[in-house]
């Protein structure tokens, strides 16, 4: 299966509202919260799903070792 390309426009449909999947970028690579209960409603410590994420989780206390935990569900386009 060929590997999913998000646009930014694509990307912000899934925002874990309205019954839609919660997905959020990081450096490229693009990944589903949608089980993880911090991300509840697509919002996760004033950050909402649906986003390119990758300068918020430089400031995040815990960085980026939790998204090893995480699905991949694609890459985001340049």
């Amino acid at each position: 299966m060929a590997e999913k390309i998000f646009t930014k426009d694509k990307l912000a449909e899934f925002n874990g509202q309205d019954g839609h999947k919660a997905y959020v970028a990081v450096n490229g690579v693009v990944y589903d919260v949608t089980d993880i209960p911090e991300w509840h409603g697509g919002k996760h410590h004033g950050n909402l799903a649906g986003q390119d994420l990758t300068e918020a989780l430089k400031h995040s206390p815990h960085g980026d070792k939790v998204l090893a935990n995480l699905d991949v569900v694609g890459k985001l386009a340049e």
